[in-house]
């Protein structure tokens, strides 16, 4: 028996996308390591991995963190 119980983290109506199950959870469910989130709807992350990729687009675009050309 363990003498300190794990908090999930979290709270009912935060929204949680699992990067492992491909699935949208609320709680949390998994660890931290392997979800997006919190999201404030169920719609939000649902659409977690469409956002990440936006940014992402969005971050190596921005003329403020160029380096220099890209080989791309």
């Amino acid at each position: 028996m363990a003498l300190f119980k794990k908090k999930a983290g979290g709270k009912p109506g935060e929204w949680y996308y699992c990067l492992n199950h491909g699935t949208v959870e609320e709680g949390p469910e998994c660890r931290a390591a392997d979800r997006m989130g919190p999201y404030a709807s169920r719609e939000e992350a649902a659409h977690a991995m469409e956002t990440a990729r936006e940014r992402n687009e969005e971050w190596q675009n921005d003329p403020r963190w160029q380096n220099g050309p890209r080989g791309d």
